[in-house]
């Protein structure tokens, strides 16, 4: 038995040593953590149970036969984040760089199977450089292994992917498919093809970085959500980010304790939206307030930055906020917001996650290339995401809620559940002077003093229109509340919807405006 037991550390350590020592200090050099050391800052120590540690791939071409490292690229299995299992499979660079072969991704799926058997997230550390050339096609069906199981867990499992290294061609759709992806800067890209393809099609000269590093999809695509600093960041980042989801769809996100008083008042609050319409503020201010412990885990930070998403806890419960940003473009709904936000409103649904919405906006964003490039279906996917959503439901009115955005935007007409407006809230078609224009053309003309006439109709109309009462008349807005008590309103608001029971009509699925 002892010699028995000597071979298999012999073969441990094999496996564990990747590709090697020379390979391991090359990974170390390029600012990169090993597949083995990521998993160990990712997980509670000690918790990780490796599977199919022993496996090697299949070929026998092209000299792989003399080439047969144990785990063959990818470490697999699971593991505690907290007092919870998730799945983890890490890409290990090391070994033939990370490259994809039919082993490799058979032993993805496999934990891939478990996790939707078991009900737990699965967590991809993706760092690769791409398809093993030599297997030819049994590792493109690989990919699409992976990529049929990515579809199938969607909704029913979170998903989550780092790129903490190269990620190209087909292999990016597996990150794409899952529900948020995190880049490292400086040490991670993603693009379809590579500067070289690039450079030899379309004559562009251009780095990796430059077009498909971390700064470039958190900023321009929108493909990833987070951006770390390094490796160690990244590892945290996730951490915090499985704090706030739950484990499968059928269960409640998990509750945090907090000492804030579900009480607390903020009079700060009270003068923070100006009253001038046109006046921009920071509606971050508004989410950190009432949050517990002012804490918001903000989801896509630095993309169409017109419109804000992500978690905050109230009373410890998790919630998903979607906030219109005056400080970004007015507020204005566009093509990029209204995708970023449709996407995560969907994740909110399918996870059980409650949504408060916060609404500043004075429409969407007019202009050729908006029209041109499909502002009317990409607006739509946000309406249609709002009106699916069975969760709980709470919208908060700060001010401006013009035209189709005050629709879109979880009004009451779309089975908002509670709906509250401040009193500095303005519920219109549109804003004052543009109604004015239109509504008072002929008065206009016939005026002595044009600006003087223009100014007492905008005063009268933002007398009749641009206040919430008109709207509370109709039952529109339930409540009509004083900012300062935001927290307290919002957290009773929760614990009476916590029961809600809403379906949507039988079907196989929805066909929304993709």
């Amino acid at each position: 038995m002892k010699e028995k037991l000597e071979a298999l550390k012999k073969l441990s350590f094999r496996a564990e040593l990747g590709g090697g020592e020379a390979r391991i200090e090359k990974q170390h050099e390029a600012g990169k953590l090993t597949a083995r050391e990521r998993i160990e800052l990712l997980l509670e120590k000690g918790s990780f149970v490796e599977v199919d540690k022993f496996m090697t791939h299949q070929c026998y071409e092209f000299g792989l036969e003399k080439q047969r490292p144990l785990g063959d690229g990818v470490v697999t299995g699971y593991g505690l984040i907290g007092d919870r299992t998730v799945f983890v499979f890490a890409q290990d660079f090391t070994v033939f760089g990370g490259a994809l072969s039919e082993t490799y991704a058979k032993k993805i799926c496999k934990i891939m199977d478990m996790a939707m058997e078991l009900g737990a997230p699965v967590i991809g550390l993706n760092d690769s450089g791409g398809a093993r050339i030599q297997e030819g096609v049994r590792s493109l069906a690989g990919y699409a292994d992976i990529f049929l199981r990515n579809s199938l867990s969607s909704g029913v499992i979170p998903q989550i992917s780092a790129i903490m290294g190269p990620c190209a061609g087909g292999a990016v759709y597996s990150p794409a498919l899952t529900d948020f992806i995190f880049m490292v800067k400086d040490t991670s890209y993603m693009f379809i093809t590579g500067p070289d393809v690039v450079k030899s099609v379309t004559q562009e000269e251009v780095t990796k970085n430059e077009l498909g590093g971390s700064g470039i999809h958190t900023e321009k695509s929108g493909v990833a959500h987070f951006a770390a600093e390094n490796d160690i960041d990244c590892m945290l980042k996730i951490r915090e980010l499985m704090s706030f989801l739950p484990n499968n769809n059928m269960e409640e996100p998990p509750f945090v304790p907090t000492t804030d008083s579900p009480n607390r008042i903020d009079n700060s609050l009270n003068d923070l939206i100006p009253t001038n319409p046109n006046t921009p503020y920071d509606m971050k201010d508004l989410i950190i307030s009432f949050a517990d412990d002012n804490n918001f885990f903000e989801v896509q930070s630095e993309y169409a930055k017109n419109i804000v998403i992500g978690y905050i806890r109230l009373n410890g419960k998790t919630i998903g906020v979607v906030a219109n940003q005056p400080n970004a473009l007015a507020g204005t709904l566009d093509i990029n917001a209204s995708v970023k936000a449709a996407r995560f409103v969907r994740f909110c649904d399918a996870f059980n996650i409650p949504l408060l919405t916060l609404v500043d906006v004075p429409g969407f964003l007019p202009g050729v290339n908006q029209e041109y490039d499909g502002i009317i279906r990409n607006g739509a996917k946000l309406l249609y995401a709002y009106c699916e959503a069975t969760v709980p439901k709470v919208t908060v009115i700060t001010r401006k809620a013009y035209g189709g955005a005050y629709d879109v935007m979880s009004s009451k007409h779309i089975r908002g559940d509670i709906n509250f407006a401040y009193p500095t809230a303005e519920i219109a078609v549109m804003g004052a002077d543009g109604a004015v224009n239109i509504l008072f053309r002929k008065e206009l003309a016939g005026a002595k003093d044009i600006e003087a006439k223009r100014k007492e109709l905008q005063d009268d109309y933002r007398e009749k229109f641009a206040n919430p009462y008109r709207a509370a008349e109709l039952g529109y807005v339930d409540e009509i509340i004083e900012p300062a008590i935001s927290r307290p309103r919002l957290i009773r608001s929760f614990e009476l919807l916590a029961n809600k029971r809403q379906s949507n009509p039988p079907r196989k699925h929805c066909n929304l405006p993709l």
